[in-house]
């Protein structure tokens, strides 16, 4: 499987990065991240208010990149900053399995919104552009978005992600034991290789994680 940018969007967002890890996990239930996740939930609703989220480093910088493709980011928002608000309003994170809830623990510790995705599901290379008026797209749970100038994944079939919401075709079930993950910079590399790995730690302690691999493109 290749991966790639579309040039248009590097040329709106030169600092545009995905940190890719693939591995092969075991799925489990979520009981066996509950420490961590608490963790998250607790620090956060004490040391952040829901006002200052939109400011926080890194979450901005998405931020601005969305105000750069034409996007409201306040309306559309950042899969993270939709993370952040909740639990900045002391609400819980819904509880998956261990490999979704491990994207969320990610995606906190990194301020970046993360996709983790059933490899299986995707079909030939992968390319990563902004969307247009013609993609249908449907995010879990969310019905038909719009996801016109916002960042997503597309692969043979037609799209099956984005920095906002995932869909269901490449959704994490209990069948999946592949895992693509996309770490999404709009900051450039910066970070990026230490994530990737802490990634890798998380998967492989709380997932059973084996067969890894990682780069930046």
């Amino acid at each position: 499987m290749k991966i790639m940018i579309d040039a248009d969007l590097l040329k709106k967002t030169p600092d545009f990065r995905v940190g890719v890890l693939t591995c092969d996990v075991i799925i489990q239930n979520a009981s066996k991240v509950d420490e961590v996740v608490e963790k998250w939930e607790k620090v956060i609703a004490e040391t952040i208010k829901i006002e200052d989220v939109v400011t926080l480093d890194i979450i901005i910088d998405g931020r601005n990149a969305y105000k750069t493709y034409g996007k409201d980011p306040s309306r559309y928002r950042l899969a993270v900053e939709s993370l952040f608000r909740r639990l900045a309003k002391g609400n819980h994170l819904y509880r998956i399995n261990n490999v979704v809830d491990l994207g969320n623990v990610l995606s906190l510790k990194t301020r970046k919104s993360v996709a983790v995705l059933d490899s299986s599901k995707i079909q030939g290379d992968v390319l990563i552009r902004l969307g247009n008026d013609k993609d249908e797209y449907h995010g879990i749970g969310r019905g038909k978005l719009n996801i016109s100038n916002i960042p997503l994944y597309e692969d043979r079939i037609g799209p099956f992600g984005s920095v906002t919401s995932d869909t269901e075709r490449t959704m994490i079930s209990e069948d999946t034991t592949r895992i693509l993950l996309f770490l999404i910079s709009f900051s450039g590399e910066a970070g990026l290789y230490e994530e990737l790995e802490y990634a890798k730690q998380i998967y492989k302690t709380y997932a059973d994680g084996t067969n890894f691999d990682q780069y930046i493109i």
